[in-house]
């Protein structure tokens, strides 16, 4: 059993003692707290017009993202009815999850060297930065992550994986990830 206590994710420790002075040293900050941060992951799965014919798929979504993430994710509801998607207001038609923390580091882990590398025909991520040094990604198929039990799915989801740092520019943020060996493109 793992003693909390004492552990430390190996990426959070890698930020500490390698990526945290080689930012430093990049950009030329003066003061530490200028340096970039991963505050957060959030993870959304989106579940449409599934949900909609069988309430069940939303629930399999929450479980499959609560197994993803170590963490429980919570349903995401239907702001507004609409007829012609056949969607009432209340209705569940995805999960999402936020982690922040120690969390966030085992997450970030274990998308970059377990998953990715099982994703069909992967050649790197595209850089999606949103301006203010936020990333945001997409993996088509859930099932790349080893918690989920491929012989129970039922159906084939996609994530979404936004990060967020305290970057003030796309430069930094990918400096940032690229230092926590994110496999960019060119």
């Amino acid at each position: 059993m793992l003693d909390t206590a004492t552990y430390t994710p190996r990426l959070k420790s890698l930020y500490r003692e390698t990526i945290k002075p080689a930012l430093k040293e990049e950009f030329g900050y003066k003061n530490d707290m200028q340096i970039p941060r991963l505050d957060k992951i959030v993870l959304n799965i989106g579940c449409g017009a599934e949900a909609v014919r069988d309430s069940k798929k939303a629930k399999a979504a929450v479980e499959d993202l609560t197994a993803i993430a170590g963490q429980q994710a919570v349903a995401t509801m239907a702001k507004k009815s609409i007829a012609g998607f056949r969607v009432r207001e209340g209705m569940t038609l995805g999960a999402k999850v936020t982690l922040r923390g120690d969390r966030m580091y085992d997450f970030l882990d274990r998308l970059i060297t377990v998953a990715m590398p099982r994703i069909r025909d992967f050649r790197g991520v595209k850089p999606a930065f949103d301006g203010r040094g936020n990333f945001a990604m997409g993996v088509k198929e859930h099932i790349v992550f080893p918690e989920i039990n491929f012989d129970k799915v039922d159906e084939v989801w996609g994530l979404d994986i936004i990060m967020v740092t305290t970057a003030a520019t796309d430069a930094e943020a990918k400096s940032l990830l690229k230092h926590f060996n994110m496999p960019f493109t060119a």
